[in-house]
């Protein structure tokens, strides 16, 4: 399952095969509202015939990384606002400097864009409210992987960089996990690991076994990667609502916007902008860009030299949350005026790609463009123009395939005669920041 910001995808794959069959839908209610999310993965399980239902052995879900909610053990959530989620575009400038000096001024929790500023200031509005804990901070994938398995302490590695898990030491980074507030945070397991089977709840909710196992996923971004299956010296940069950009890396790289995660036993590293698809849809509807796309000349720039931003600030290739877009001037022409925004957006991967390279990122020999924009020709000769090496689009990459995959993997290395149930996990040792997780495939 694939939790995306603009909709729901599943993919089902064959153990050991290829794909089986995707469905997509949008969200029931507004992306914010975390009940929207669990109605979603019900209402797409309930499209798959129910002779594929029984056969589903084991699912993994990504979600959008740096979007954050507070809730409280058994995953109850406030009443207004504060029961929504703080999406991942959500910048909280006035915690940037309590973000800065508990994060160690180091990795992506160390900005106004980190998860580690939502979630301080979640913690606040619940303070200035008279509200009372205990409190969990969780992800969109991991609060829905605790409805899963009706046990809500689990975090997923990738999901948390943003929130200060320090990935190469596997501790909280700085005096995180120092805090009055440490008992909200999630403990802390591989992308991968089996967790056990779905609580009885949910499997019945879903149509799905109850010896269904649950695994560990990642966050929307990896999960394409694995899907698109990168060599040595490839880029892959997911078009979507945002633009993301990752490499495989030696070695782990830091940087203000920037996330490094261990994915297949290998460092990926990468920055999310807040500009992509969706400022197209702002001003085009789906058929409209698709028209207005076959017109544009991508030999031919606009000149226009837009900075398209949905909304003032910016995560990567710059951290910055002041920063305006430039969504001005308009021409008459919209085809030129998308060409205009389409060339605005490869600025942004160019100057993204050059900020890995100066950070120790290996040269850039081609790119495999994964994700919504990757349908539009156009759009890729007129990147590949820009970036000056070869770019090539993998439309059917899709991240609920990357988690399909990774469920497959995790449950051939980990049989379900021996995977550990749920209580089993719980009873696991406890580490100072995390905990012991099972073994990951």
């Amino acid at each position: 399952m694939d939790l995306g910001s603009s909709g729901l995808r599943l993919a089902l794959v064959e153990a050991g095969g290829g794909p089986v069959v995707e469905l997509a839908a949008d969200y029931p209610l507004p992306f914010e509202d975390p009940e929207g999310w669990r109605q979603g993965l019900i209402a797409l399980c309930g499209k798959l015939p129910t002779e594929l239902r029984r056969r589903v052995a084991a699912l993994a879900l990504d979600g959008t990384s740096g979007t954050l909610l507070l809730c409280r053990p058994d995953a109850s959530r406030p009443a207004g606002s504060l029961g929504l989620a703080l999406p991942y575009h959500q910048a909280c400038p006035e915690q940037a400097p309590a973000a800065l000096a508990l994060s160690g001024g180091s990795g992506s929790a160390a900005s106004a864009s980190g998860s580690l500023a939502r979630a301080l200031r979640l913690l606040a509005e619940a303070e200035a409210e008279g509200l009372d804990g205990p409190w969990l901070l969780r992800h969109q994938a991991d609060w829905l992987m605790g409805w899963l398995l009706a046990d809500w302490r689990w975090g997923e590695e990738g999901n948390n960089l943003r929130l200060g898990w320090d990935l190469q030491r596997q501790c909280w980074s700085g005096t995180i996990a120092q805090q009055a507030w440490r008992a909200a945070l999630p403990q802390l397991v591989p992308s991968g690991s089996v967790l056990g089977a779905l609580a009885p709840a949910a499997a019945h909710q879903l149509g799905l076994p109850l010896a269904c196992r649950v695994v560990a996923g990642s966050t929307d971004a990896n999960a394409g990667v694995l899907a698109a299956d990168p060599r040595p010296g490839d880029g892959i940069a997911v078009l979507g609502t945002t633009l993301v950009l990752k490499q495989f890396c030696e070695r782990p790289i830091q940087g203000p916007g920037l996330s490094c995660h261990r994915v297949a036993g290998r460092w990926l590293v990468g920055g999310a902008s807040n500009a992509g698809g969706g400022v197209l849809r702002q001003f085009f509807s789906d058929a409209q860009l698709a028209e207005l796309s076959r017109q544009v000349d991508p030999r031919r720039p606009s000149g226009l030299g837009l900075r398209p931003l949905p909304r003032p600030g910016e995560r990567f290739p710059v951290d910055d949350p002041t920063l305006e877009p430039v969504l001005e001037p308009r021409p008459v022409s919209d085809a030129l005026y998308l060409q205009g925004l389409l060339e605005g957006l490869a600025a942004i991967e160019a100057e993204g790609w050059r900020r890995l390279a100066e950070l120790g990122a290996p040269p850039l020999q081609r790119v495999l463009s994964i994700g919504g924009g990757a349908r539009n020709p156009q759009w890729r000769v007129l990147r590949q123009r820009l970036l000056g090496v070869p770019v090539l689009n993998r439309p059917h990459c899709s991240a609920a395939l990357g988690m399909a995959s990774l469920a497959a993997a995790a449950l051939a290395a980990t049989p379900a005669a021996t995977a550990p149930t749920a209580a089993e996990a719980l009873a696991l040792p406890d580490r100072q920041d995390g905990v012991k997780p099972p073994p990951p495939p």
